[in-house]
């Protein structure tokens, strides 16, 4: 008997849905052909997610999200903010396999046998993304996180310097920590990973890719 396909939520915490359809598009691209992705995001809640105070105002409408994926039956959930905004209070809720696209990002740059380097959208972000290295136990995997200084809805204007800003930020990253694969800090850019990973010749991490992977192994697992 065939089993059934493997159904993964994809959360985008904040409200912007353009941003939503690419990282969507993005997780598709990776998945199983027996894995069936759906990409929602809250209708209440920050445009984006740019430190600490806009995670804490995306918590109420991200974690309804989690709610109703819980309630629709989904077996796995993803939550597309790189700051893993109220990923144990998802946990928490879901009942499911729930990951944060930070913390899979994080593991997947290990599993590559290196030392990684986080390149992020603004300066405020960081000390976020620092601590959750921390919590998690692997800041000494991480040489060091950086700020290319792109808003993230820059990330979603055809022709704004956003690739280039976060490419050279890359470039720098090679040349003073030399890691052996650069993290990208953002669901935003979830498009960019493979063409910066070919221009930078390093493995390039994007966590809605690790995360989809992670998920639908760990649903795999469960069976």
């Amino acid at each position: 008997m065939n089993k059934k396909n493997i159904r993964i939520l994809l959360i985008n915490p904040n409200t912007t849905s353009s941003m939503t359809y690419k990282i969507g598009e993005a997780a598709r691209q990776v998945a199983a052909p027996d894995v069936d992705i759906v990409a929602r995001n809250p209708k209440t809640g920050p445009a984006s997610i740019q430190g600490p105070e806009d995670g804490l105002a995306a918590l109420p409408g991200m974690l309804e999200e989690v709610v109703k994926g819980r309630d629709d039956g989904f077996d796995a959930i993803i939550l597309a903010c790189f700051d893993d905004t109220g990923l144990a209070a998802a946990r928490k809720l879901s009942g499911v396999p729930t990951i944060g696209i930070g913390e899979a990002a994080f593991h997947v740059a290990m599993l590559l046998g290196a030392k990684f380097s986080v390149v992020t959208t603004l300066a405020i972000s960081v000390p976020v993304i620092e601590e959750n290295l921390r919590n998690y136990g692997l800041e000494s995997a991480c040489l060091k996180v950086r700020a290319s200084e792109v808003e993230v809805l820059d990330l979603e204007i055809d022709g704004s310097s956003a690739r280039d800003k976060i490419s050279n930020e890359m470039a720098c990253s090679l040349s003073e920590e030399q890691p052996g694969a650069l993290v990208l800090g953002c669901a935003g850019m979830a498009d960019l990973a493979s063409q910066l990973s070919l221009t930078h010749n390093v493995p390039v991490i994007d966590g809605v890719a690790s995360a989809v992977g992670l998920a639908s192994g760990l649903v795999r697992l469960r069976r």
